[in-house]
């Protein structure tokens, strides 16, 4: 394995010339890319899913789009930008992703619930999207959704608190639970999984 760094412009460039033969409207298969050419590039999203490069935000949203399917969570819990021939780590701060608009349909055991992130994905609450929420050190919580490939969208402040203000209490195998019906579920909140 190597383990060099290339020149940051190169390493861009590089990684846009590899996505251009996946198909439009493709993901690219990820999980079935092992290159040996490994390295780091100064790259890093913020806990409210703004992408950097070398400290300055990345402002072209289409570019930040094609990198957003490209990227892979490593077993170590790290993450990298993968292409069939390269392989570069870099900074997350929370979740890769943030949910920035949520649509909300039907009541109770019927209700269905949607997240658009900041890279356009159109994620439903279902079996596949579950929510988790996890607490802050000050006693809030932190509201994600599954987006894909064990990458999850953190939701804003104020999607949360319309996420939280469509929670009731209900009986879940005989015990008071706290949490949300959407997709076919009951998605706890306070508590890690869902019934």
């Amino acid at each position: 394995m190597t383990q060099d760094t290339p020149p940051p412009d190169a390493a861009l460039a590089r990684l846009a010339a590899a996505l251009s033969e996946v198909p439009k409207g493709a993901l690219p298969p990820v999980e079935t890319w092992h290159p040996q050419s490994c390295g780091r590039i100064d790259m890093r999203i913020a806990a409210d899913g703004t992408w950097f490069h070398e400290g300055a935000p990345i402002r072209r949203l289409p570019l930040v789009r094609l990198f957003s399917t490209i990227l892979r969570r490593e077993p170590d819990g790290g993450f990298v930008l993968v292409t069939p021939v390269e392989m570069l780590s870099i900074r997350v701060d929370d979740a890769p992703f943030a949910a920035v608009e949520m649509a909300v349909e039907g009541e109770g055991e019927d209700r269905r619930i949607a997240f658009r992130t900041n890279v356009d994905d159109l994620v439903p609450v279902d079996d596949a999207h579950a929510l988790r929420f996890e607490e802050e050190a000050g006693g809030g919580l932190r509201p994600y959704v599954h987006v894909r490939r064990d990458l999850w969208a953190l939701l804003t402040r104020a999607l949360a608190h319309d996420l939280v203000g469509l929670a009731e209490e209900r009986e879940i195998d005989g015990e008071p639970a706290f949490g949300i019906f959407a997709g076919g579920r009951f998605h706890r909140i306070g508590q890690a999984g869902a019934a």
